[in-house]
């Protein structure tokens, strides 16, 4: 009786972390994860790399109260709720805040773990910062233009890079190949 018990609640820990490997909890039940268009952002753009640094206050008045969660207090989209997720399309994903240019589609891959996964960024799109929230030791991904909460790396990837980065689909902006 112990010993199924025991493995009861190992399985049920188990289940939580896999659950939990790639989020923050969080308490947003909706996510829209539509791109950010429709809120006149002037400081969306794919072909401007300046850095920007703008105080939360004023993203606030700019984004959507669901990207301005994820992005800007690092919230997390509920797993496999992302438009993203079961995407496949050829293609570039940008920001969704400032439009840098963080991932192609021909890096991307099914993972499995609820959000969108890539085994490559583009170096000078994303920068990492060690996160240990929730009782987890992670890599945060950042936008390396607006510094916005894009989701976590981790070494469990595929070849060649052996690395996943595990995205939250509302922080991506995707533009399909012409």
């Amino acid at each position: 009786m112990n010993l199924s018990f025991n493995r009861r609640s190992f399985l049920y820990i188990l289940l939580l972390m896999i659950i939990f490997s790639c989020s923050k909890f969080s308490n947003l039940s909706n996510i829209n994860t539509m791109p950010n268009t429709e809120n006149k952002n002037p400081f969306f753009s794919t072909t401007d790399t300046t850095q920007i640094d703008i105080s939360n206050t004023e993203w606030k008045k700019i984004l959507s109260p669901e990207l301005y969660a994820i992005a800007r207090e690092a919230s997390t989209e509920r797993p496999m709720s992302g438009k993203y997720n079961d995407f496949d399309e050829i293609g570039e994903y940008y920001c969704a805040v400032c439009g840098n240019h963080l991932f192609r589609s021909t890096a991307k891959f099914s993972s499995s773990c609820g959000w969108p996964s890539f085994f490559e960024a583009d170096k000078n799109g994303v920068k990492y910062r060690k996160d240990i929230s929730h009782g987890m030791d992670r890599i945060e991904v950042l936008c390396k233009r607006c510094n916005s909460h894009l989701g976590h790396v981790f070494n469990d990837g595929p070849k060649p890079t052996g690395v996943r980065f595990c995205m939250n689909s509302i922080s991506l902006h995707f533009e399909p190949k012409n």
